[in-house]
């Protein structure tokens, strides 16, 4: 009798210990939902995520590190990229994360990722291991690393391709903080997917997407609608990215037409076509800091991350950035 009391009693203390150890992490599943799981694959650490949800409000779930850090690299860059290129990208990452994690005080980060289900949609059933483990090894192979320029994290920005050559910081941000930003001739870059784009636009539509940086005008110049003489390359940059052009009276730069208009590039021409503007670009993103496309043409080409990193930030140096332990605490 009182053996088999003892054993139930050590039966009924295991029960509730097990209860007690699962505890939080029942609780955080029921509380940030599916995306908590990854498979079954978790690092241990978990970071502050800020997304939207469906209903469009924004809200900050705690998703595990192996999880965000693999869907930030998913969406950034092609799985089908070289390894080299792989682990160059997933440094370029860990430094602007573990940046924003030093920097801000509440310790939540905003860049968007895909998570377990937006993976499991983008690979197919049979591919999706094969994918999860290049993009983990990338990342376990750079374990903590991360860029320094001098004492401090490096500015590392990236884009798809260039339009055959980098930009320079100093004259995009206009600043000398940054000369490992230099100009980098890219050719590879000319042969690049959807390199070349071509809009063609409504000058009305034009007008109305850029008012919010036009110059203010009086109410009948207001209600004229742009023409082809309206517009007007004035400057390209030292890497051929349009600097500064005229829209009306309003003088502007290349970045600020391309972003009101959502363009690949501000390496662009301009001509009429019939009444609208057609504009053709050549590029995909600001074109500032590394090229993913040659990136991964280095990395054919059997260049490693390091020699690639180097490529693009010349000056600066792979760092140990510490466990990501250290950021969240």
């Amino acid at each position: 009798m009182g053996q088999r009391y003892m054993r139930q009693k050590i039966k009924t203390f295991c029960s509730f210990l097990i209860i007690l150890i699962l505890l939080p992490y029942i609780v955080a599943v029921f509380a940030n939902g599916s995306d908590m799981e990854v498979m079954g694959k978790s690092s241990g650490a978990y970071v502050q995520v800020k997304k939207t949800a469906e209903d469009g409000k924004e809200q900050v779930s705690q998703v595990p590190w192996e999880e965000y850090f693999i869907g930030v690299l998913a969406k950034e860059m092609p799985e089908t990229f070289e390894e080299e290129a792989l682990k160059a990208q997933a440094i370029v990452i860990r430094t602007n994360l573990y940046k924003a994690l030093d920097e801000n005080e509440d310790k939540v980060l905003k860049d968007s990722y895909l998570c377990g289900k937006d993976l499991e949609k983008k690979w197919d059933a049979d591919q999706f291991d094969v994918n999860y483990k290049k993009l983990k090894k990338a990342m376990d192979e750079t374990a903590d690393q991360v860029l320094y320029y001098q004492d401090g994290y490096a500015l590392v920005p990236f884009h798809q391709s260039s339009n055959g050559k980098t930009r320079s910081a100093k004259e995009v941000l206009g600043s000398g903080d940054y000369p490992y930003l230099a100009v980098r001739e890219c050719p590879e870059d000319k042969a690049a997917d959807e390199e070349m784009h071509v809009y063609t636009l409504d000058y009305k539509e034009i007008q109305t997407k850029c008012q919010a940086f036009l110059v203010a005008v009086d109410k009948e110049n207001a209600k004229k609608t742009y023409s082809f003489s309206d517009f007007e390359i004035q400057e390209y940059d030292s890497a051929g990215y349009v600097s500064k052009m005229r829209i009306g009276d309003t003088i502007c730069t290349g970045d600020q037409f391309r972003d009101a208009l959502s363009l690949a590039s501000s390496a662009f021409s301009l001509q009429d076509a019939d009444g609208q503007l057609k504009v053709t670009t050549t590029g995909k993103g600001h074109g500032l800091g590394m090229s993913q496309w040659t990136a991964n043409e280095m990395a054919k080409e059997g260049k490693n991350c390091e020699e690639i990193l180097q490529n693009f930030f010349e000056g600066t140096n792979i760092t140990d950035g510490g466990e990501i332990f250290s950021k969240i605490e």
